[in-house]
């Protein structure tokens, strides 16, 4: 495998033309990609056995708010947007909008997780639990590991916000906003689809 650095950035690039931490995180991404995918694939497996454990809850039509989670939804996709705003504005070395728009991101990802928090309350007061049936155990798994990336992300981000109050994120080190961003963005698709299956499939 070819490697070379440069050396303003002391970027190590593999045969395949990319950043090795940028092949890394591609990595972890598609194997995060097959987790989701058998976490989904459970979920839709168990969809409407309520009586597989001998306590019938709630349906989902009659514990889903979906202008609820819909608004919620539409607060995490925005926060794509200021991620690559905040990608931009260090690409052109300006270190202040950069926690800005990490700064905005970070509170978009905050108020989705306290929406989720929020529904999932909600949720347990109308009967549907993590114990109820393979239904609510499937749905709660599947929808807290999401919860829990964002919260690992949101956390990501605030460590660069404070790399960069530091001055130690420059122009020349926009590669770790790239990355934080491409793990955001994987964030934001999983859950646009996590809600077409959950939320919108009949």
């Amino acid at each position: 495998m070819a490697v070379h650095t440069t050396t303003g950035g002391h970027e190590a690039t593999t045969s395949t033309g990319l950043d090795n931490r940028k092949l890394f995180m591609w990595l972890f991404l598609g194997s995060d990609c097959l987790f989701f995918g058998s976490l989904i694939a459970t979920y839709l497996m168990y969809r409407g056995r309520d009586e597989a454990l001998g306590k019938p809850g709630p349906h989902p039509a009659e514990v889903f708010d979906i202008p609820y989670t819909s608004a919620s939804s539409f607060i995490l996709l925005m926060s794509s947007l200021t991620m690559v705003l905040a990608l931009s504005a260090i690409q052109r070395g300006d270190v202040r909008r950069l926690r800005i728009w990490l700064l905005a991101t970070s509170l978009l990802g905050l108020t989705f997780l306290g929406g989720q928090a929020y529904e999932f309350t909600a949720f347990v007061h109308e009967g549907l639990t993590l114990r109820t049936n393979l239904f609510g155990s499937s749905f709660f798994v599947l929808t807290g590991f999401h919860g829990a990336h964002v919260a690992v992300g949101v956390l990501m981000l605030l460590s660069i916000t404070v790399l960069a109050s530091q001055g130690r994120i420059r122009q020349q080190d926009s590669m770790t906003v790239e990355l934080a961003g491409l793990y955001w963005h994987f964030v934001d698709i999983v859950w646009i689809l996590i809600f077409a299956l959950i939320y919108l499939l009949p």
